[in-house]
């Protein structure tokens, strides 16, 4: 994937309408922890993939 990037931890969640306000959200607030949430199309359909990762500057 990403150089610099390592995965802590996915899930798979239910599609919610306004989950992109939530992980964009966690982003703004949490990147001087060096902490990234992705947010993914699952490859189920109406599912989402939420990905934790921690930046390594």
């Amino acid at each position: 994937m990403n150089e610099g990037l390592n995965v802590l931890a996915s899930i798979d969640i239910a599609a919610q309408e306004d989950l992109y306000v939530l992980v964009d959200f966690l982003n703004r607030n949490l990147k001087d922890k060096e902490i990234i949430f992705g947010l993914s199309k699952s490859h189920e359909e109406g599912r989402y993939k939420i990905t934790l990762y921690r930046t390594t500057e």
